[in-house]
């Protein structure tokens, strides 16, 4: 089963055999997303959350 580091808490994190570029996978010990980037050798990238970052400005609510 292939295996790679994860960025933030850099555990092995295993990967579906069948995995292709774009998937997502889970690790087990931070418990951060991740996304498979490289196939040959298997690459992890934080996945994007797809909602706001730390530098984004925050919607306040009041719809202004």
């Amino acid at each position: 089963m292939p295996k790679a580091n994860c960025p933030e808490c850099h555990e092995e994190v295993f990967v579906d055999a069948e995995c292709e570029q774009g998937d997502t996978v889970h690790c087990e010990e931070c418990g951060v997303d991740l996304e498979v980037v490289g196939l040959d050798p298997v690459e992890l990238d934080v996945a994007d959350s797809g909602g706001f970052d730390d530098e984004d400005e925050e919607f306040d609510g009041d719809g202004f």
